[in-house]
């Protein structure tokens, strides 16, 4: 669960009802695909042979310069979370990434799914007792990946949701 019961009026387009900018929309999407793509490896050294969350994260950045609809990434990032259910573990873990960055076109409050599952799937993969260590090491790297834009609006969504999102935003 990474979704609040309430949402944030920040995270929920203007149009919509909420304060969140086209423009503020698309860098959060695009920020999503860097943290699924940066441990996408994990999953493609796995099933080299299937392709559903690389094309989520192409959908996500896709939509974001208007290539695609928000319906086309959003069942780009439906295919790249069927692309985990038979796996565990690290390789799991960066399909979800890739599944939630996809879903950002259709609500932006999955940003955080992306950068938490990417948190998971480098805690997952690191040598027994270097996980927190690997996990701290990704949350920082996905800090230094946002825009300035919107750094402020996630690392404030982060320290609200870091709790239904496995505390993994502790970096």
């Amino acid at each position: 669960m990474i979704l609040p019961k309430v949402r944030d009026p920040r995270l929920v387009t203007i149009r919509r009802g909420g304060t969140l900018t086209d423009s503020d929309h698309h860098l959060l999407a695009v920020w999503a695909a860097s943290c699924a793509e940066h441990v996408l490896g994990l999953f493609e050294s796995a099933r080299p042979e299937d392709p559903r969350p690389r094309q989520a994260i192409e959908h996500a950045r896709a939509w974001a310069r208007g290539e695609v609809t928000m319906t086309q990434a959003r069942a780009a990032g439906g295919h790249a979370m069927g692309a985990a259910r038979d796996l565990r573990g690290a390789a799991r873990h960066a399909a979800y990434a890739a599944g939630q960055a996809g879903a950002v076109a259709h609500v932006a409050a999955h940003e955080l799914g992306a950068a938490a599952y990417a948190i998971k799937a480098a805690r997952a993969a690191a040598p027994e007792g270097d996980g927190e260590t690997a996990g701290r090491a990704e949350c920082q790297w996905q800090r230094d990946q946002l825009p300035e834009e919107i750094r402020e609006l996630v690392l404030d969504d982060q320290r609200r949701r870091n709790d239904i999102c496995w505390s993994v935003f502790d970096c």
